[in-house]
């Protein structure tokens, strides 16, 4: 059974439910006996002040209720788990660090941004570059469309086929990724190089490695501007967390991917592993930090979680899928840049700043409206289910 990753995924969630179930609980007393309080600024919010001193950097139960099932479950030789892995670890304590700052050492700014961007920066750069130069990660094609796409071949495989003849299969370093909706238009970024010919691959490193650190940052910041409310980042993440599983078995599998015209990537299969830690952790979490929350994740939460979502859709290449899966995510900053640009607009034209929303990131439009949080952030979740839904429904709309 052990062979079977539906298996292993299943006991991976169980085992992070556990952990998370039964650590949380002392994690959160020693954080109250530690007086790690969250520090409330007064906006105006309906019970707003009640969550006053509830403990924070409560992201420690998530990442080890990942990282703890990953190392027992998954496997440890597997380039996309050590990616992942790494992404975890470090966006944790990029974000532990910033809870620290504003907890102990009583600075609400926390890290210095331009630290912070740097560790998203360069855990964008490290993802970029693995995808770039390990033979460990590429795309399994047919060795004729290979060669006739002028593709780096790292190896070649004769499969039997049930006439009883053989196709020669082949691993191919590129930098193809699946665009939704369109059949057949697996796109590579090297495309863009079309003026340098058949030195286009050499160069393409130029577009791919910014590109990749912008996602990785856009993500790992929306994550953190959506945690405002209880359970509501957490709910998101975890939902999201299902469709990265769905799509990296997908992906890893030669007949489903074959048969729904998606990428074949060897190895990502065991991305169903972590997306199960991933899930477990999140769904463990809530038992806390549903209304009202016991704990806060603080950044050490949020920027991990963002984290984790952009670097595992960039590496089961379906980062062009992220603007719908993640509509919760863009939809809040989208709202933070709007706000922003149209008051200073405004004020620089009339004289008086002016907004669109009663209160950003989004939520707290809505809650300025007077919604309950408890339904304000169950109507989230279903938008977020919906999105979700409609983003494996990509994969047969094409």
């Amino acid at each position: 059974m052990w062979n079977f990753i539906t298996f292993r995924a299943g006991v991976a969630i169980i085992i992070s439910l556990i952990i998370s179930m039964l650590f949380g609980g002392r994690i959160i007393k020693f954080l109250r006996n530690q007086q790690v309080g969250e520090t409330i600024r007064d906006l105006g919010l309906e019970g707003q002040k009640e969550k006053e001193g509830t403990p924070t950097m409560g992201g420690v139960i998530i990442i080890m209720a990942i990282l703890l099932p990953c190392l027992l479950v998954a496997d440890l030789t597997n380039v996309y788990i050590l990616l992942m892995i790494l992404s975890t670890t470090w966006m944790g304590m990029i974000g532990f660090a910033d809870d620290y700052i504003k907890v102990f050492r009583k600075n609400k700014k926390g890290l210095h941004g331009m630290f912070k961007i740097l560790g998203q920066v360069v855990l964008g750069l490290i993802v970029a570059v693995t995808m770039l130069i390990s033979e460990d990660v590429v795309v399994r094609m047919d060795a004729e469309i290979a060669e006739s796409n002028n593709y780096e071949i790292v190896k070649r495989i004769d499969v039997p086929t049930k006439s009883g003849e053989t196709i020669e299969i082949a691993h191919v370093k590129t930098t193809l990724t699946n665009v939704p909706f369109l059949k057949d238009s697996d796109f590579a970024y090297s495309s863009f190089l079309w003026f340098l010919g058949d030195n286009a691959s050499k160069f393409v490193w130029v577009l791919f490695v910014p590109w990749v650190i912008f996602l990785v940052t856009s993500v790992s910041n929306a994550a953190n501007l959506t945690d405002g409310i209880d359970g509501l980042a957490t709910g998101v993440s975890a939902i999201i967390g299902v469709t990265l599983g769905v799509f990296a078995y997908v992906s890893g599998n030669v007949v489903a991917s074959g048969y729904l015209g998606v990428l074949n990537i060897p190895g990502s299969s065991e991305l169903v592993i972590f997306a199960a830690c991933f899930l477990g952790a999140c769904i463990g979490f809530l038992w806390y930090n549903s209304y009202p929350a016991q704990v806060f994740m603080g950044d050490t939460g949020s920027l991990t979680l963002g984290g984790i979502i952009g670097a595992m859709a960039i590496l089961l290449r379906k980062e062009l899928f992220i603007p719908i899966l993640c509509g919760i995510f863009l939809a809040e900053n989208l709202s933070v840049v709007l706000q922003v640009s149209y008051f200073k607009y405004t004020k620089r034209k009339y004289g008086e700043g002016r907004r669109i929303f009663k209160m950003s990131p989004l939520h707290h439009h809505y809650q300025k409206m007077g919604m309950p949080e408890p339904k304000l952030v169950t109507r989230f979740w279903i938008v977020g289910i919906l999105l979700a839904v409609f983003t494996i429904l990509t994969l047969k709309i094409r």
